[in-house]
């Protein structure tokens, strides 16, 4: 694993085994999708592109899971580490992230809820997550936030209870890039880069384009994100092998860095990798 200064960093991909059965979302009819991603198939994307490591992250709301990413994280060296999944609503939450925590030999890097599935958009807001939450601020965890503009004002109420609880906005906010304008995206996204210290990962967005978006497609949108998040709370993910759907991975590091360079020229070492090792803390987990 090379975190380094200088070094590029992925803050967002996926591994997956359909076989496993508890994608909910992987169907066959997303067959780009549907079929065994492994570091096997990562690694010559990695080499190709010059990222040196990524930040793995769940995909399925199953403990399971996160154990397997886990075990690929102590055997894999291009994983930095893993965002993985507990059961928040769990009486014993906390002492389940203890748990998961130790037995991750410090490659656990954060949590994610799969909030965009949830039925209630106010589910994170919940009061009975507290004590989930505030253990998760306790032992330096980062929440990553998988959610659309509905759910954006829940998730600032939750970190706005938990000044210390580190978050990242996964995907931008996954804003309706596709429909042209998305006044509630625009103003939420406002919101929450102000009145909480979230980051925010430039990622996902290709996803959420028309087909064959470009560089100008995408710049209003982007543009907004460094406009609110500002380039020392934004991060570059690929999101493979979502991205898979709209794009490549070398396609994709080239439109994001000429979106750098239109929008916050001269940032593209945090975007690129400084600010994933700040979030997350590469540095001191490395060390350890």
């Amino acid at each position: 694993m090379n975190t380094a200064a200088g070094a590029i960093i992925d803050a967002h991909q996926h591994y997956w085994w359909p076989a496993r059965g508890d994608y909910g979302w992987l169907t066959p009819q997303l067959r780009v999708l549907y079929r065994d991603r492994s570091p096997h198939d990562l690694r010559p994307l990695l080499d190709a592109a010059g990222v040196s490591s990524t930040v793995l992250v769940q995909a399925a709301a199953t403990a399971a899971e996160t154990d397997e990413l886990l075990r690929i994280a102590r055997n894999e060296p291009t994983v930095a580490g893993v965002v993985g999944w507990i059961d928040l609503e769990a009486d014993d939450a906390p002492a389940r992230i203890q748990a998961l925590l130790a037995r991750s030999g410090g490659t656990l890097l954060g949590l994610r809820p799969m909030l965009q599935d949830l039925d209630d958009p106010h589910w994170i807001a919940r009061p009975t997550l507290d004590a989930a939450f505030e253990a998760m601020a306790a032992h330096g965890l980062v929440l990553d936030i998988l959610a659309r503009p509905a759910h954006l004002a829940s998730a600032r109420e939750r970190l706005l209870r938990h000044p210390h609880l580190r978050a990242v906005l996964d995907h931008g906010g996954k804003p309706a890039i596709t429909s042209g304008s998305d006044p509630l995206w625009t103003s939420e996204v406002a919101l929450l880069a102000r009145e909480t210290g979230a980051y925010c990962k430039l990622s996902g967005l290709l996803t959420q384009a028309p087909a064959g978006a470009d560089l100008d497609t995408l710049s209003p949108w982007a543009a907004h994100l460094f406009d609110c998040f500002g380039p020392q709370r934004m991060l570059w993910g690929s999101d493979w092998p979502v991205l898979d759907l709209a794009g490549d991975y070398a396609g994709w590091l080239d439109l994001a860095r000429a979106l750098v360079s239109r929008h916050v020229p001269g940032h593209e070492a945090a975007v690129f990798g400084g600010n994933a090792r700040t979030l997350y803390a590469l540095d001191r987990r490395a060390t350890a």
